[in-house]
């Protein structure tokens, strides 16, 4: 779901977001303090199969009219399979909290409701359920890069991404186009809708 995220003065706004595509959006995100090895491969396999739903499911307006009503249905009924499991994940007591955040192939921004207590160049790991539809999540190696507070009593939290596979880093700025594409399409949809009303 994408959201308008805050535009903020900050240096580690520029280093993690200056020149690179960016994507903004409200998902299911945390950051957890301290190093643990991560098993790369499933994240990458994770976005490698949501790639390819999604070009199965026609994500793209002129792909979902081309396809046939049984084909639509088919959709519809895995849409719904796909939400109830979603919801079920979520209430599990581990569940991810959902949050607004900015997110590049460098790292990301998370906009927490409260302070995190970490300092900067602490190291973790960031899970991040790529898309709100989908209850599986990526982990990424990260380190908290700066983090000042919001106006809310909250904190803005700065994380780079530690080193990422080639495969995992390929992945993820192949998901991250795809995803900056349909925020495009539906800023322009919204705009058609507004302009007609």
């Amino acid at each position: 779901m994408p959201v308008d995220a805050p535009l903020l003065d900050h240096p580690a706004e520029t280093e993690l977001f200056g020149d690179a595509l960016t994507c903004e959006a409200v998902l299911p995100a945390r950051f957890a303090a301290g190093e643990r090895p991560l098993l790369q491969a499933q994240s990458e396999a994770l976005l490698h199969g949501l790639a390819i739903a999604e070009d199965v499911r026609g994500e793209d307006h002129e792909d979902r009219n081309e396809a046939t009503p049984s084909l639509q249905r088919l959709e519809a009924k895995l849409d719904l399979v796909l939400a109830l499991l979603g919801r079920l994940a979520r209430r599990q007591e581990d569940a991810l909290p959902i949050r607004p955040l900015r997110w590049s192939h460098r790292g990301l921004r998370l906009d927490l409701a409260q302070p995190a207590g970490v300092a900067p160049g602490t190291a973790g790991v960031v899970m991040l359920q790529p898309v709100a539809w989908l209850s599986d999540h990526i982990e990424l190696p990260a380190t908290v890069l700066a983090h000042v507070p919001d106006a809310k009593g909250g904190q803005h939290l700065w994380l780079r991404f530690g080193a990422l596979n080639p495969g995992l880093a390929e992945a993820m700025e192949r998901h991250l186009f795809r995803q900056h594409r349909r925020q495009i399409a539906e800023a322009r949809q919204a705009a058609l809708a507004s302009r007609e009303d």
